[in-house]
């Protein structure tokens, strides 16, 4: 019963990372404010991201259920109130529509950090390595089917007409917000009903500076990169929310490399494994989502596909993460180590990325479908494998800790990643594609991203279904050009993350729980047991 409240939370945080993407056009059409766009899935992902670590040391210290239940009740909080977005007026501080969204969805980010922190940590404490590996397969197909099914979700609540209830009138797209209340209520009742009280891992006070202080390090940084692409990096700004950052990093480790509890343990950087694991994520995410984000784009507007063409193009990459990510859970149970599945996958995710960069201009749609398929099966055993072998190498009094870790890290490496690519996307644009070299583009090569994303949104704002943007053949040549540099950047950084995986130590998988640690706390049970 654990185990499926578990599923049931990670696929409502996985969800709400897609199932927005297709409502937003209608959105902002509704609530105005296509300046605005990107911040509404900013938010989500900056408040979701910052209090990872957080998340997973509060729990190692009070008990992962308490912690599952704040990150549930959040969650919903946030939900009823972005579907609430754009009723309430002009609120103090806040403004109206679209504001009030992006505020919303911080808060709801607030939540869904809990929740998948939390789900992973509480499969730790249930479940000795070997077995966690079936364990982190499955959970990793269920975010594979929350890529498939969410904006097949959004776009069927979107288009639903006005609803009339108690007198107020209900838009579609806010379904998409209302439709997580029973799942999460349900997924609370299990919790709150079933869920053994799992043992504290340690005690100790909260170390509240160290918490601030990472606060301060990654807001601003994520800022940066988000601000980076579009306002410019060399501007004021973006230059001062990086030294901010740098300067807060700085305190951030000699806070924690004195205080007795920190947020974020630095010895666990000593462990070769948790350390090389964490690194080899970071990139092949930063790789993943960095190439991912621009495709739609570049079939779209380089291939001239449909939005649902496309869609329906990217899900053979969904179905080959989840084959993947299911597959490699079994044979890593089976065999009882990581390290190959590890390395096949990074070394698939190579191939397949430089495949992508060389896709031929006058690809059809089965081209690219075996490619992204490649790219899918690639990064399956990412979705657990890494995780589990840094679980793996540390005491079960930082599993908490570690797990959220490599969460953080990951999440990380995607905003990194969209940021990076889209500044590479944006020099790319500026240069003139090679066979338009002394025809007269001037106009093509001033495109910019924003550019870009407002050709693809135009003709679904205005309600057109099924239609491919009408692009000029000079824009198509230059998009094709440009997004192919990017996802040859993208294969560069996935080379890296197979070296980095090469390092990764091949340590045994434990079968049983391991018994308790000296360092765990007088009186308290040990840890392989669990406290009902």
């Amino acid at each position: 019963m654990t185990l499926i409240a578990l599923m049931i939370v990670f696929l409502l945080s996985a969800l709400d990372q897609t199932i927005v993407a297709t409502a937003m056009p209608r959105i902002v059409a509704q609530l105005s404010g296509l300046d605005l766009y990107p911040w509404v899935t900013t938010a989500y992902l900056l408040a979701s991201t910052v209090m990872v670590p957080i998340y997973g040391k509060l729990s190692d210290i009070y008990g992962r259920k308490p912690i599952l239940v704040i990150g549930i009740v959040l969650f919903m909080v946030g939900s009823v109130l972005c579907g609430l977005s754009g009723e309430f007026g002009d609120l103090p501080l806040i403004g109206g529509g679209m504001p009030q969204l992006i505020v919303f969805r911080a808060i709801q980010g607030l939540g869904g950090a809990g929740l998948i922190t939390s789900a992973f940590a509480v499969i730790a404490d249930l479940y000795p390595p070997r077995e966690r590996a079936k364990m982190g397969g499955l959970f990793g197909s269920v975010f594979g089917l929350a890529s498939v099914v969410g904006p097949l979700i959004g776009g069927f609540f979107t288009d639903l007409p006005t609803a009339h209830f108690m007198g107020l009138e209900i838009a579609g797209w806010r379904w998409v917000f209302y439709i997580n209340l029973p799942l999460a209520g349900l997924a609370l009742f299990m919790v709150l009903i079933e869920m053994p009280r799992l043992t504290h891992r340690m005690g100790g006070r909260i170390d509240f500076a160290g918490a601030g202080l990472l606060l301060t390090t990654f807001v601003p940084l994520l800022l940066a990169l988000s601000w980076g692409g579009t306002a410019g990096w060399l501007s004021p700004h973006v230059l001062a929310l990086f030294g901010g950052s740098a300067v807060s990093m700085v305190a951030f480790l000699l806070v924690e490399a004195r205080v007795e509890n920190p947020i974020v343990s630095l010895d666990l950087f000593r462990n070769r494994t948790f350390a090389t694991a964490n690194l080899s994520a970071f990139l092949m995410f930063m790789a993943f989502m960095g190439m991912v984000s621009f495709l739609p784009l570049y079939m779209q507007l380089g291939l001239g596909l449909s939005a649902t063409t496309s869609g329906l193009a990217m899900t053979p990459l969904t179905v080959g993460l989840i084959a993947a990510s299911t597959a490699s859970g079994f044979i890593v149970n089976r065999l009882g180590r990581y390290k190959e599945v590890m390395v096949g996958g990074a070394a698939a995710t190579a191939l397949a990325a430089f495949l992508l960069s060389q896709t031929p201009p006058d690809a059809n749609l089965f081209d690219l479908m075996w490619r992204v398929t490649l790219l899918g099966l690639g990064l399956g055993p990412a979705q657990s494998v890494f995780n589990l072998a840094a679980q793996n190498a540390v005491e079960r009094r930082q599993l908490g800790v570690a797990t959220s870790a490599g969460q953080f890290f990951r999440q990380v490496g995607s905003t990194v990643g969209v940021a990076v690519f889209g500044a590479v996307l944006t020099h790319n644009l500026a240069a003139p594609a090679s066979g338009a070299v002394g025809s007269p583009t001037a106009q093509v090569h001033a495109l910019s991203l924003a550019d870009l994303e407002k050709l693809a949104v135009a003709g679904r704002v205005a309600g057109v279904v099924g239609a491919a943007p009408a692009v000029d053949p000079r824009v198509r040549e230059t998009v094709t050009h440009a997004i192919q540099g990017v996802i040859f950047t993208g294969f560069i950084v996935c080379l890296l993350g197979f070296l980095s995986t090469l390092l990764v130590p091949a340590l045994p998988l434990q079968a049983r729980v391991r018994p308790a640690s000296p360092t765990e706390a007088p009186g308290e049970p040990p840890s392989g047991q669990i406290e009902i």
